[in-house]
């Protein structure tokens, strides 16, 4: 016969902060940049994934207001989060900063919500950056709206470039050269104050610090401008090798 046997509780994991990622299903990129930007043990990051096109299109984008409150509701219930991120920066133009957070919120309980759009934009503020150069690697459909995005909240973009690709197995598959060339044909235009690589599934963090050496400007992509975000939102301490001057702001 089996007796229960007498145990003590403990506290979350997360001492220091708990974090929530919810990631779109063809991404390979955000979950192993955002385990680099949060390596403490007293960080606990937990990972959702939500459902999402093979192709990036206004469409599939949209379609994830569906589904995202249940993708949201599969983070463990009974983790206290101090902040929860959406990791997609188009899909946040698509359907709108505040929807996405009512959206989040529907599903999980979070002192805190961010995306990369608004995390971007408030980078920008930090730096105090009004001029802004974009490398996007989507089709101009869904390329347009980011950068309206950017005016709407008071950023001008003074240039973009695009690499034009709708499949996005495809995105975590461009390689850093691509990544920095392309950052150094807007980034080393008079009118840009800074250089922004969107997209969480487009692979940045390694060409950060060589580019902004380069070109004396502040670079920053999707994937840290939400880590750096989350991280001032929850309290939650970041890599000491975090890539970019907004790490340091």
């Amino acid at each position: 016969m089996m007796a229960d046997f007498p145990f003590s509780m403990t506290g979350p994991i997360g001492t220091r902060a708990t974090l929530g990622l919810i990631v779109l299903k063809y991404d390979e990129t955000l979950e192993q940049d955002m385990r680099r930007l949060f390596p403490s043990r007293d960080v606990a990051l937990y990972v959702s994934r939500v459902p999402s096109g093979d192709e990036v299109t206004p469409d599939t984008l949209g379609a994830m207001q569906a589904t995202l409150p249940a993708a949201a509701g599969l983070l463990p219930p009974d983790a206290p989060f101090d902040a929860v991120g959406y990791g997609c920066t188009s899909g946040t133009t698509v359907i709108g900063a505040e929807r996405v957070a009512a959206l989040v919120r529907q599903g999980v309980v979070t002192r805190s919500v961010s995306d990369p759009l608004t995390a971007a934009l408030a980078a920008c503020r930090a730096l105090n950056v009004a001029r802004l150069g974009v490398v996007t690697p989507y089709v101009g459909e869904v390329s347009g709206p980011v950068c309206r995005a950017f005016e709407t909240g008071g950023i001008a973009v003074a240039k973009t470039v695009s690499f034009g690709e709708a499949g996005e197995a495809r995105v975590a598959r461009i390689d850093a050269g691509s990544v920095r060339a392309a950052a150094l044909e807007v980034g080393r235009d008079d009118d840009v104050e800074a250089v922004f690589l969107s997209c969480t599934n487009l692979r940045t963090l390694d060409v950060i610090d060589n580019l902004e050496a380069e070109l004396g400007k502040p670079v920053f992509g999707s994937n840290a401008a939400l880590a750096w975000h989350m991280a001032r939102l929850s309290g939650a301490p970041v890599a000491g090798d975090a890539p970019g001057r907004v790490f340091q702001t």
